[in-house]
């Protein structure tokens, strides 16, 4: 069962099929532990068990389990079972199909469990700098490692604390969400930053290495130079004001972005004012496409 786990989390597949028992980690315990992870809140997962028991089949559908088979098993059956969770799966995930992080639905719905009164609540976006131009330079192939390795640096650093692992959503694009508490939030974006930094040389060949920038076409078509990648994260929190829904997060954090954004390098800023926010529905629109409202006092 450990040994699963490991290999899972190293090298995610589409579908975990596991025995129930199994030495040091049975297979209820390591569907637990994949369930309290993020990116494997939806992975789907076979038990099989010689035990048919009713107990056993009620426990496995509590912890998440999409089907419960028990032995001794008819291949042909069990192929055509996997075969039918990975279809149902694909058409009803919302997750992100390059990094297997939650999508917009998911975020939404966890960060409307987060608007419980009395529940601490911090939201970072997280965003690349300089993404279009190296997308542009390097090819599509080589944006994609970047966004995985952003992804994965957000997945290790959401599980650098000893409490219950924060959330992290790939809300499309460059666009990356992490739900934590205020108290770590501003440590967890250092840690983003710092580890994206570290990585970001190994995003480019020696010369552009070298040089500290490339070159590339802007939105309107001219060849200019462009700095080297760098993340900005926007955070708003409830510890200094209230949060009332998803829409007005959504206006708070895009606000707060474009702050960070307007500095050079890698940067986070954070909503720091306590007075009473006016809020504009109609200027809201989904997680990542609202119009950038005035520069916040950060």
């Amino acid at each position: 069962g450990q040994e699963a786990l490991a290999a899972i989390r190293r090298h995610p597949p589409d579908i975990a099929v596991l025995d129930l028992i199994m030495p040091r980690c049975d297979g209820f315990t390591v569907c637990r532990e994949l369930r309290k992870d993020p990116l494997f809140a939806h992975l789907p997962i076979i038990i099989l068990s010689a035990s048919g028991s009713r107990d056993s089949k009620v426990e496995g559908l509590e912890l998440g389990v999409d089907d419960f088979i028990t032995k001794s098993v008819d291949i042909r059956e069990l192929l055509a079972r996997i075969r039918m969770i990975l279809k149902r799966t694909r058409q009803g995930l919302d997750a992100n199909p390059l990094t297997r992080l939650p999508g917009n639905r998911s975020i939404e719905s966890r960060i409307e469990e987060g608007l419980t009164p009395g529940r601490p609540l911090a939201v970072l976006y997280v965003d690349l700098d300089q993404f279009k131009a190296y997308n542009d330079c390097y090819g599509y192939e080589a944006g994609d490692r970047v966004l995985r390795s952003l992804a994965d640096i957000l997945i290790k650093v959401s599980r650098e604390h000893a409490g219950a692992p924060d959330f992290v959503g790939h809300i499309g694009g460059d666009d990356f969400i992490l739900l934590t508490e205020p108290a770590r939030m501003e440590t967890i974006a250092q840690r983003i930053i710092a580890q994206f930094d570290a990585a970001v040389p190994g995003f480019y060949n020696e010369t552009d290495r070298r040089r500290g920038r490339i070159v590339s076409t802007d939105r309107q078509g001219s060849i200019r130079e462009f700095p080297l990648l760098s993340v900005s994260i926007g955070i708003c929190h409830n510890a200094g004001r209230r949060l009332e829904s998803v829409a007005q997060i959504s206006q708070l954090g895009a606000e707060l972005k474009k702050a960070a954004k307007e500095e050079p390098g890698s940067k986070y800023r954070v909503d720091r004012r306590k007075d009473c926010l006016i809020f504009h529905p109609q200027r809201a629109g989904p997680l990542d496409r609202q119009p950038e409202p005035r520069r916040p006092r950060a």
